[in-house]
């Protein structure tokens, strides 16, 4: 008799065997169970119900920490440490204002068609005396001939001839409606004259600037660093157009200003109604991300990052509304900079 020795294929053929009848008999035994009903279903759904509280928890709770992101929270010591410093937001109007340019005329110029204006008003004002003492001595042992009565006369026409050419050259010079022309005498151009006071000539581009001349435009040294900067300049009127240049022209008094004669300079007239707002230090704005911000201690430790439009720049900083930071609110003027390195968990410096 021989003895059957088992092969790996004959046990995985058996194994198998196993298997399927070990799948028939549980599957049996579900379908028995069927009719008085199975726990696991309830089980399950009971899992889902409780799972979905949970996600929503937790999304709740992502987005309150992606809020709490958006600023960082110190204690007294760490403030100290850092060397935080705030400074109250100020409140300020604001007008937009557009750009041009102007140029400090030479008062050598003023001076000659000032000396001009006093000559032919001089003149004038003798030969019409000579012409109206004639006049009063007609009739008198001391009446002059009729040839020199015309000729006086004929002088005192021209004289005024002369003065009126004077004064239309001079308005051609310096626009028709200048101060002096106002009953402010000749007073404003003998100081334009002397150079106490600069005249300059601006031009803005076409379309810039309609209406009425500004009641007063800003000037500063070109390439002027800081907007808001600069002499204000508050007697203007109409200036003849610019041959070379297209736009609108306008004379405006300098005074108090280190402007040289001849010297190019930006200025910028007001355009547009007023606009309230605050003014950011410029000291306070800090750049991450492609975007401007600056912290604003809400309360006592809790620094609040806020972001800025930097595109309204002044004197000071820059000038924003809204946006979460109001007149009287404490912003970070030191150390801003160490405040979005400890927020964003980084010893890296801001861009």
């Amino acid at each position: 008799m021989h003895k059957l020795i088992p092969t790996a294929r004959s046990t995985r053929a058996a194994f198998r065997t196993a298997l399927a009848a070990g799948c028939l008999l549980l599957s049996a035994c579900q379908k028995g169970a069927a009719p008085g009903g199975d726990a696991s279903p309830p089980a399950a759904a009971a899992s889902t119900a409780s799972a979905k509280p949970q996600a929503e928890a937790a999304e709740a709770g992502a987005g309150a920490q992606e809020s709490a992101a958006e600023g960082v929270t110190l204690t007294p010591d760490q403030v100290e440490k850092l060397g935080v410093a705030t400074q109250p937001a100020r409140a300020i109007e604001y007008r937009e204002e557009a750009a041009g340019y102007g140029v400090v005329v030479n008062h050598e110029s003023i001076a000659q068609a000032a000396a001009e204006l006093a000559t032919a008003q001089a003149t004038e004002r003798l030969s019409r005396s000579a012409l109206l003492r004639a006049q009063k001595l007609e009739g008198t042992p001391g009446a002059v001939s009729g040839d020199v009565e015309e000729t006086a006369a004929q002088k005192a026409q021209v004289d005024a001839a002369a003065l009126t050419l004077t004064t239309r050259r001079l308005s051609s010079m310096f626009g028709m409606k200048p101060p002096w022309s106002e009953g402010g005498g000749d007073a404003a151009l003998q100081e334009l004259a002397s150079g106490k006071i600069k005249l300059v000539r601006v031009t803005f581009p076409l379309g810039v600037v309609n209406g009425a001349a500004p009641a007063s435009l800003r000037a500063a040294h070109l390439g002027a660093d800081k907007p808001g900067m600069g002499w204000k300049m508050n007697v203007v009127w109409d200036a003849p157009a610019d041959a070379n240049i297209p736009g609108r022209s306008f004379f405006a008094q300098l005074t108090g200003s280190d402007a040289g004669e001849g010297e190019r300079l930006q200025v910028w007239a007001p355009v547009g109604g007023p606009a309230s707002g605050v003014v950011i230090p410029a000291a306070a704005a800090i750049m991450s991300e492609g975007k401007y911000w600056c912290y604003v201690e809400k309360k006592p430790g809790r620094f609040e990052r806020i972001e800025i439009d930097t595109t309204r720049p002044t004197a000071d900083g820059y000038f924003v509304t809204g946006g979460g930071v109001g007149a009287g609110d404490k912003v970070v003027t030191a150390a801003a900079g160490q405040l979005l390195a400890k927020e964003s968990g980084s010893s890296a410096e801001p861009d």
